[in-house]
């Protein structure tokens, strides 16, 4: 059985000696126990015999201590302890629960009331563990008429908003390029459980925490959702153009396009200046935001035809000196070529496995990334 005490990691880390039980699989659950990993904490994945669904979800493949195992299960399962236990037989059920009880967080993305029958659930754990902060991540949460209904990202994306708000606006609803409620949640999820941590802290209680991808969605509509609230009115689907903002696209230059973001009256002052078009610096259309976001088409216009005399470079290089938002589209490739990103280290090589680095930087503490996605069944 994998022993607690056996896998000290990086004492300077912020959350080392915490120890999480992580009985989740996919995305949202394993973002989760990503994040806390990273972070320092000591997480025990657990599996089925037949092993996180992720880890046949390809190509692409990767070959790694030989294991052949998706690409997508590499993406958020670093840094981890890896047993299996098959909840059918008393015997890993009483293996499972031993590590329950010595743990401080346990991760579950069952469905709701799943884990019961097994003598898994939160009642259940915590009687023997009051100080357990236990984490339930579903698609719709723990009560309301969609409890029971099966939580898909891309069910999600379409129900949250999401997709209504994303895409041109001629043409079809579109979801995002990552899985963004799958992602957000387990975030959330993250963040909860260090909230509840810092509580226990305090009154030496856990808690069950219920997270859900639909309440992780609609908390991101942010700006969007105040604007339904605020007028009654749905916002539009825009394509690359924003809401509250002009100018603030995607324009052309003679060898590719740029995103430019001029967003408030002094940048966009200085990208007419930039431009070459200072004769538009004292018309009243343009002087103020609210006046430019009424005219968008206009001053798209106006900008597209100055910026198409450009080379991509030498337009970006001129909004860097004048202080003005502005970048490339980058493919994924051209991402991890950036100066950038390559000075921030976000490119990891783990014993031969490749990975991307949390964004989490500190003053007085290191990250702990010692370790790929472990293979099936390694720590038992």
């Amino acid at each position: 059985m994998a022993d607690w005490l056996a896998n000290p990691r990086n004492e300077n880390s912020p959350l080392a000696g915490l120890k999480v039980l992580e009985l989740a699989r996919v995305l949202a659950g394993p973002w989760a126990g990503q994040i806390l990993a990273d972070l320092g904490a000591d997480v025990i994945k657990v599996e089925s015999p037949e092993g996180d669904n992720t880890r046949i979800w390809g190509p692409p493949w990767v070959e790694h201590g030989g294991e052949t195992t998706s690409a997508y299960y590499h993406a958020c399962n670093r840094g981890k302890r890896g047993i299996v236990a098959d909840f059918r037989e008393e015997a890993d059920l009483a293996r499972v629960a031993k590590l329950a009880a010595g743990a401080d967080v346990v991760l579950e993305n069952f469905k709701p009331g799943g884990l019961a029958k097994f003598r898994l659930d939160y009642e259940t754990l915590s009687k023997s563990n009051p100080a357990l902060v236990y984490c339930s991540i579903t698609g719709f949460g723990q009560d309301g008429p969609r409890r029971d209904e099966p939580g898909y990202d891309f069910v999600v994306q379409a129900m949250s908003g999401f997709m209504a708000l994303t895409g041109e606006p001629e043409g079809e609803p579109m979801k995002m390029g990552v899985s963004i409620s799958d992602l957000s949640c387990g975030l959330w999820a993250a963040n909860a459980v260090q909230a509840a941590l810092l509580m226990r802290h305090r009154t030496g209680k856990g808690q069950w925490i219920d997270m859900s991808l639909l309440d992780s969605s609609v908390a991101l509509l942010a700006n969007q959702a105040m604007s339904y609230l605020a007028t009654g009115e749905n916002p539009p689907r825009m394509g690359n153009a924003h809401a509250q903002v002009s100018a603030y696209g995607v324009f052309p230059t003679s060898d590719g396009q740029v995103v430019l973001a001029p967003a408030n009256d002094a940048l966009f002052r200085k990208l007419l200046t930039v431009l070459g078009r200072e004769d538009f610096l004292a018309d009243e259309r343009y002087a103020t935001n609210a006046a430019r976001v009424e005219r968008r088409d206009e001053v798209d216009t106006l900008i597209a035809e100055a910026t198409a005399q450009w080379s991509r470079e030498d337009l970006l290089a001129a909004c860097a000196t004048a202080g003005i938002p502005a970048g490339p589209i980058n493919e994924i490739d051209q991402v991890f070529a950036d100066p950038q990103v390559q000075a921030r280290g976000l490119r990891l090589d783990l014993d031969g496995m490749p990975s991307v680095r949390s964004p989490f930087r500190f003053s007085d503490a290191d990250l702990a990334l010692e370790a790929p996605s472990p293979a099936k069944g390694q720590h038992d």
